[in-house]
């Protein structure tokens, strides 16, 4: 599915990627870990074409997408949310939806004539909200809607851009602990369903150890560790990198 093959970002004489290789297969949901300026945005930046790697390669089922653009990795199958959510808060729930799935169709330009005479993408943005649990919000504006289901906003509409390869950066962040398993409940559960591969950049080891597969833990630029949640925690430079902790 995705692979990236010993990728260096250097910004002027600072090297924040440094020779960074791993692979994510189809169906699989693998965590990237790491403290604060280890690379990991800079890492998903990358692969979301953002930004431009200074040697190395990324590719996407077997395609070269390095110098791709951000619009044509989203055409070949590559998505991505945000730390902090862009929902078009004056539009209802249904239309931030409606708006994703009409963009995926390249419709977007019609989009106000109005989006309601779209038949099929309206019914594809519906079945979009029932995936994620929304349809009870479907004609309350984004604005109106708690953090947690914000969140999962966010990610109906980067799901409904139909991606091969998810990227989510830190999908629970702002949502009350009570909230952040139903949240990622609700998103494991769509993603499952479509066979999404996604990689989740995420600090809260007790959402990887639940809904991840494999652990990529990121330090210095480099992949320190990885393996399964388990074995990471087991990991006593992990230990150390991620909580402090050295024996």
């Amino acid at each position: 599915m995705l692979e990236v093959k010993d990728v260096v970002k250097a910004f002027d004489k600072s090297l924040v990627i440094n020779g960074v290789s791993f692979s994510i297969a189809e169906n699989e949901v693998v965590a990237l870990l790491g403290p604060n300026g280890a690379g990991k945005t800079t890492m998903v930046n990358l692969i979301s074409g953002h930004l431009q790697p200074t040697s190395g390669k990324i590719l996407l089922n077997g395609e070269d997408i390095t110098n791709a653009s951000p619009y044509q990795r989203i055409k070949k199958g590559i998505a991505r949310n945000f730390q902090i959510t862009h929902l078009f808060e004056d539009l209802s729930v249904l239309d931030n939806v409606r708006t994703c799935v009409l963009s995926n169709r390249n419709q977007l330009g019609r989009f106000f004539k109005p989006a309601s005479g779209y038949k099929e993408a309206t019914e594809e943005a519906r079945a979009i909200l029932g995936i994620f649990n929304l349809e009870q919000f479907s004609d309350q504006p984004g604005s109106e809607l708690s953090e947690g289901d914000k969140k999962v906003l966010d990610t109906a509409m980067t799901f409904a851009l139909k991606p091969d390869f998810l990227l989510l950066d830190e999908p629970t962040s702002g949502v009350a602990t009570a909230d952040k398993f139903k949240v990622m409940d609700t998103i494991i559960d769509a993603i499952g369903k479509r066979g999404t591969a996604t990689l989740i950049i995420e600090h809260d080891m007790d959402i990887v150890s639940d809904y991840c597969q494999r652990v990529l833990v990121l330090a210095e630029g480099t992949i320190l560790a990885r393996g399964t949640p388990q074995e990471v925690m087991d990991d006593p430079r992990a230990q150390e990198t991620l909580f402090g902790v050295s024996e």
